[in-house]
């Protein structure tokens, strides 16, 4: 399972994000990805875990879903951005 960190623990470890990205869902669609996420586990025997990919990887474990269906977290995942993680592209 992984853990998700608080953003005091964000801003200790890295120091200031320049964005943070919440994640918020519906109570119906987080029953169906909880759903999808434990058959994933159920199928696997336990050996893996089901997670979305959204141009960057965050991992959305069954707890969290819970946690946030009962409102002790406010969203279900923040992505924290950084200046050394933004890139510039040129048009040619």
């Amino acid at each position: 399972m992984s853990e998700r960190m608080s953003l005091q623990d964000v801003l200790r470890d890295y120091g200031i994000p320049l964005a943070t990205l919440n994640v918020t869902a519906s109570h119906q669609d987080c029953a169906a990805l909880r759903e999808r996420l434990i058959a994933i586990r159920d199928l696997s025997q336990a050996k893996e875990q089901g997670y979305l990919e959204v141009a960057c990887t965050f991992y959305i474990d069954v707890h969290d879903i819970d946690r946030y269906l009962s409102g002790e977290l406010p969203t279900l995942a923040e992505i924290y951005t950084f200046p050394e993680d933004v890139k510039t592209h040129k048009e040619e």
